[in-house]
């Protein structure tokens, strides 16, 4: 996959970029950087094209999953951050998922499929990636969730019921809720910095 690796500070976590809709792997960069300018960085480019836009895996229609696709895609990523971890010797149990729409949807997929995939994750304006799905064990992983409370393509429903699966599943959920729609502001990522500085 398409990728940006830059090594972090002994003992910091690896922050998994992944960008939204019709975004590439350095859109979230100073994201990243914001949030922790001492983390490792392995930002990844979706390799799904929709009308020419990167996604990472395809969709049948507005919030409609093609759930198929999303559950080869979650699996190709999980193996490709291994990989990675292989490659650039980072550790692979610490890795924190930073994603924003389609990005944060497949992480939180990866959450949904492996116990493992993931030590925690910033998921920005996500959906529920997969509903009737048995989770794995995600006591210790902690969760930043943040949402739109008019938010035209993630309702607040589905923060909610993501929250409610990820936390029955034993994951620690957090949700910050924003007024701006399905906009990423600054002070929901300064949010987010807040609440990994408190974690990591």
């Amino acid at each position: 996959m398409k990728h940006i690796y830059q090594e972090g500070k002994m003992g910091k976590p690896t922050l998994l970029l992944l960008h939204g809709t019709g975004g590439t792997e350095r859109d979230l960069l100073p994201i990243g950087n914001m949030i922790d300018p001492d983390a490792g960085i392995l930002s990844v480019r979706g390799d799904v094209l929709e009308n020419g836009m990167p996604r990472f895996f395809r969709r049948l229609a507005e919030g409609v999953f093609d759930l198929e696709d999303l559950v080869r895609r979650t699996k190709d990523l999980n193996n490709f951050i291994s990989k990675a971890a292989d490659d650039y010797g980072f550790d692979r149990k610490n890795v924190i998922a930073v994603g924003y729409s389609n990005g944060a949807n497949i992480a939180a997929s990866l959450m949904f499929h492996y116990a493992d995939a993931l030590r925690g994750a910033i998921l920005h304006h996500p959906m529920v990636p997969i509903r009737d799905q048995e989770l794995p064990a995600l006591t210790g992983t902690s969760v930043f969730i943040g949402a739109g409370t008019n938010d035209p393509i993630c309702p607040v429903d589905e923060a909610k019921d993501l929250r409610s699966l990820l936390e029955g599943a034993g994951a620690e959920v957090q949700i910050h809720w924003e007024n701006f729609g399905h906009s990423l502001t600054r002070t929901e990522i300064q949010a987010a910095a807040a609440w990994y500085q408190n974690k990591y």
